[in-house]
């Protein structure tokens, strides 16, 4: 049976259909025809009013990571549409499925310079996998439908359906709402080839320092259980990127760290020693090679990915499957033969062994219980507070880097940060859309004085929504990353690096959420402690020293075995007799 309804009402009721259960937004005149019908399906559908567009197309991004649900965003035009465009780019390079919706004038004035008018599609193309500007109300449920399927299949990604307000208004014939499942010119999904899999079996068989990197496309694709079983039957050592931190339990002992500019010793020095690299989901990021001419020379790499745009773009294979992490790993297990490689497992522990001495063990604890805590001691010691499965949200930065070294991940979906774009500012809204698509679980977010301050307006999100999120604000009163890189390589110049910063305990305190400041580590345990037994959202500000720095670092330009340890600029070096 059809009925007469307007393109906003077939907007909403695509969305109802296509099982969305929140959206994140901010309303405004040309999208005020699809609000007004939203208020007729409050039931069905939540909206989440943030304090920007930029909060909001973050959090979708927090909900849609932890949740693995596709993130849907409603602003206007104009500047509405403009402010999301931060979010969209960084939705591309880190994989994270959003459908954004935005407000455009009529049709009819397209072109004509009318208020709030933006070339939104033009804007949008190159940062996002689709983008379309419905003009007329009957193209709603095949774009809508569209617009879902590419978002969440093959490599996810954001798409933009820019809603003129004629559209809007427009009656149709309504039959219902069919959801897409095949587009002729797309395949997302491509069979991986018997030949394929059996190439890369027989040189994970034949390898002697094999090594498995994983990438955040295991936990887009589910691939966490046959990543470990292909791990333990024959026994390699597992690392992951900063977005795939936590497909792997944190004390698996196959479990070695993390690889990049700031990752774990072992796994940056064996990098270079493995003969074999297995890198699943991941498009070899600048930050993780290193000089790429100098990343693994010894290794035959094979490269397993969704998107074959990828292979051969930064790092060359030996051999490659183009298809989903989950169906690859699963199809690879029958035909690896079990194995052992005791001493190559073995050497990543007496890397970082040397590691824990002379690194961890100085971040993560201190003798002087009046000094400022360390970066890492604090965040250790939340995540441990934590309970079960907590989320860790970051921002960039420092905060970022100690926070994702040195939290624990127990449970897949556990890191939310921006790695791709380094978007400061992502943090606090995307832990806001991470609590409410995961709302059993314990949501920490860990930022910076400088990128806290650049959402800091969502904290009016949070008290809106009672959003129980425990923020830790490591307050150096500088914009820290950069001022280590200026200590290191520009010769203590600090321009325009050190921050005036307000009260953030007051602050904290205007919004109605509970706070404490932290300035010693003396204060620090009881002051989780508290945070951790509140049951709503809670502000730790927490004073850091800023000569604090991130190690161990491999600088922009060197092989990713040059692995500095220290402020001294001490090199790694490891003998095959694990001596250092």
């Amino acid at each position: 049976m059809s009925e007469n309804i307007s393109g906003a009402e077939a907007m909403i009721r695509g969305l109802v259909a296509e099982g969305v259960e929140r959206v994140f937004g901010y309303p405004g005149g040309a999208i005020i025809p699809v609000y007004d019908k939203l208020y007729d399906h409050t039931d069905e559908l939540i909206h989440v009013l943030t304090r920007h567009e930029q909060g909001a197309i973050h959090a979708a991004q927090g909900y849609a990571r932890v949740s693995g649900k596709t993130g849907v965003v409603i602003v206007t035009s104009g500047p509405a549409a403009t402010n999301v465009i931060t979010g969209l780019s960084d939705a591309l390079m880190d994989s994270t499925p959003l459908v954004v919706i935005t407000g455009q004038v009529s049709s009819s004035l397209l072109g004509s310079d009318a208020f709030q008018e933006t070339d939104v599609v033009g804007i949008t193309q190159p940062i996002t996998k689709w983008a379309y500007q419905i003009r007329n109300a009957e193209e709603i449920e095949e774009a809508l439908g569209r617009a879902f399927y590419i978002a969440n299949s093959g490599r996810p990604g954001p798409v933009v359906l820019d809603f003129a307000k004629n559209a809007q208004n427009q009656l149709i014939e309504w039959h219902g709402y069919r959801k897409c499942d095949y587009i002729r010119s797309y395949n997302p999904s491509p069979g991986i080839p018997e030949g394929d899999l059996r190439r890369v079996a027989d040189l994970i068989n034949a390898a002697k320092k094999p090594l498995i990197i994983a990438g955040h496309g295991v936990m887009i694709s589910g691939a966490e259980d046959a990543l470990r079983a292909l791990a333990e039957k024959a026994d390699i050592p597992v690392g992951s990127t900063l977005l795939g931190l936590s497909s792997m339990n944190s004390d698996h002992p196959l479990f070695k760290g993390m690889v990049g500019m700031h990752g774990n010793v072992g796994q940056n020095f064996n990098t270079n020693r493995a003969d074999e690299l297995v890198c699943i989901g991941m498009r070899f990021d600048d930050r993780v090679t290193g000089e790429p001419d100098k990343y693994a020379p010894q290794a035959k790499v094979v490269h397993i990915d969704i998107d074959a745009s990828e292979f051969d773009k930064n790092i060359k294979t030996s051999a490659k499957i183009h298809g989903d992490a989950r169906e690859a790993l699963e199809g690879l297990l029958p035909m690896v033969r079990e194995n052992r490689h005791t001493d190559w497992v073995r050497s990543f522990d007496e890397a970082n062994a040397v590691e824990r001495e002379k690194v961890i063990k100085n971040a993560v604890s201190g003798t002087d219980p009046t000094a400022p805590p360390h970066m890492g001691e604090v965040a250790l010691k939340v995540s441990l507070a934590a309970g079960a499965d907590p989320v860790l949200v970051t921002d960039v930065g420092q905060n970022q880097m100690l926070s994702a070294r040195y939290f624990r991940y127990s449970a897949p979906r556990s890191i939310i940060t921006s790695g791709g774009l380094g978007t400061m500012g992502f943090g606090l809204p995307a832990a806001i859309g991470a609590k409410m698509g995961a709302p059993g679980r314990t949501v920490c977010y860990f930022g910076g004085d400088g990128g806290f301050q650049m959402t800091m307006q969502e904290l009016g999100t949070i008290m809106q929504y009672g959003t129980a999120v425990k923020i830790i604000v490591l307050n150096n009163d500088f914009l820290g990353n950069v001022r280590q890189w200026q200590a290191m390589f520009f010769n203590n110049r600090f321009s325009q690096t050190p921050m005036v910063n307000p009260d953030f305990n007051k602050i904290a305190d205007a919004y109605g959420i509970a706070n404490e400041r932290v300035m010693t580590r003396a204060e620090l345990d009881g002051a989780i402690r508290r945070m951790m037994d509140c049951p709503g959202a809670f502000l730790l500000n927490v004073r850091i020293d800023e000569r604090d720095m991130i190690f161990p670092m491999t600088p922009n330009g060197f092989a990713v075995d040059h692995i500095i340890l220290n402020e001294n600029e001490d090199i790694f070096t490891m003998n095959d007799d694990g001596q250092q």
